[in-house]
């Protein structure tokens, strides 16, 4: 089986870098990508859906990012222990309107020893925002290296 570093057991560091992974994954917002760092089997629950298994993933990330357009998306440890990492999240899109959000939430992540995560359980709530109330402006893709996290934008 593929390994996923950083493994488990997490320091703080190693859980922050896993976060920041997962970060870049999702903000390329490749859902074939994004499903590889799961286990083949893993379960999730984002908002009221269940999901199981990597097709289930992808085929909900592929109607996720249809729906979700310029997605932009800062994770940030929040907890962790053992094999377990939790963080808190936002992310910015719009609409096919050109309506835009920005989405607030926590996941719980449980991890196989391999890495890959074998659940997710995702709570997110979705905020109406004006297009000048963004502040995730960076190019699509990753975001860059210097651009300040959660935190450091006091969100």
């Amino acid at each position: 089986m593929n390994q996923r570093p950083p493994l488990p057991p997490f320091t703080v560091e190693t859980a922050a870098q896993k976060a920041r992974l997962a970060e870049d994954a999702w903000n390329s917002r490749d859902p074939e990508r994004v499903s590889l760092a799961y286990t083949p089997d893993s379960r999730w629950r984002n908002r009221s859906d269940f999901l199981v298994g990597r097709p289930a993933i992808v085929a909900f990330l592929t109607a996720k990012w249809q729906k979700e357009l310029d997605y932009r998306l800062i994770k940030e440890l929040w907890g962790l222990n053992d094999n377990r990492i939790a963080v808190r999240f936002q992310y910015e899109w719009h609409d096919a309107d050109g309506a835009w959000y920005r989405s607030y939430g926590n996941e719980q992540w449980e991890f196989d020893e391999n890495g890959l995560m074998r659940r997710r359980e995702a709570s997110i709530n979705d905020v109406a925002i004006r297009e000048n109330e963004r502040r995730f402006l960076w190019p699509l893709g990753p975001r860059p290296a210097d651009h300040p996290g959660l935190t450091e934008l006091g969100m």
